[in-house]
């Protein structure tokens, strides 16, 4: 599991993630939420130690993140960016492999190659393997670089905004992939998601963060409530039951 302990960052003064104790359980798909400036990227930022803490401790699967060696919480948990900027004109496959630099230090084996191939083919990139990713849209882009996350072969996964560029069709494709691997190969999942409906539907827990605070936390059943929601976005939204799901209606 990933234990939060009083987590805090500030700046200028202004807590942008106000002193959060929670536990994230593992297996499963867990979700942020959250309205723009809530704190939700920054919380998954310090989860996975791209940003210092000011105070507090986070510890995955027992591991303290501000103890443990890069190379071995590397073997542990695998983060996706909200922007990812390579400097480098890379090929699709190149970049996939990346991912596997934790194990083979830059020098893939049989193994390596084959956790490449496959984290491709799970997000349909084969026939893209050679294209330079100068040469992809943006949605193609975003798939690369979850490959990238899936071939590191972690149990932990760690994805802001990964529907980034995705159209309708993709993002449904990669939310039934996070899905499968919670619940075919028991990863523990933890996603940055602007889509409250995604969210209900594809989640086993909500956290929903305001203002820098952790507001509330529960399955979807409990989060996806007119009052809780109006409590985390100000607005009220209608919810609605399909097929068992919960979904709220905020358009109109």
């Amino acid at each position: 599991m990933i234990r939060i302990e009083n987590v805090t960052k500030s700046y200028s003064g202004t807590a942008v993630v106000d002193a959060i104790t929670t536990t994230i359980p593992a297996g499963g798909v867990t979700s942020i939420i959250g309205p723009n400036g809530a704190g939700k990227s920054t919380l998954l930022s310090l989860i996975s130690r791209l940003l210092p803490m000011d105070s507090g401790t986070v510890s995955i699967a027992g591991l303290d993140i501000g103890r443990t060696p890069s190379k071995d919480l590397a073997k542990s948990m695998a983060i996706l960016r909200q922007e990812n900027h390579i400097t480098m004109r890379l090929r699709v496959r190149d970049l996939v492999g990346f991912g596997r630099f934790p194990h083979s230090g830059g020098h893939p084996t049989t193994e390596d190659k084959a956790h490449i191939e496959a984290a491709m083919a799970q997000l349909d990139l084969g026939a893209l393997a050679d294209r330079f990713l100068d040469e992809l849209s943006g949605g193609q882009r975003q798939r690369a670089y979850i490959a990238m996350v899936l071939a590191q072969d972690t149990d932990y996964l760690l994805l802001d905004e990964p529907l980034n560029n995705l159209d309708m069709k993709h993002s449904v494709e990669m939310m039934r992939l996070i899905r499968r691997l919670a619940d075919d190969l028991g990863k523990t999942v933890v996603i940055v998601i602007h889509d409250i409906n995604f969210a209900s539907c594809y989640s086993d827990t909500i956290l929903a963060m305001r203002e820098g605070a952790l507001v509330h936390q529960g399955p979807p059943a409990q989060i996806m409530r007119i009052e809780v929601l109006r409590d985390v976005y100000d607005i009220d939204i209608r919810i609605e039951e399909i097929d068992g799901n919960r979904i709220g209606v905020y358009f109109a």
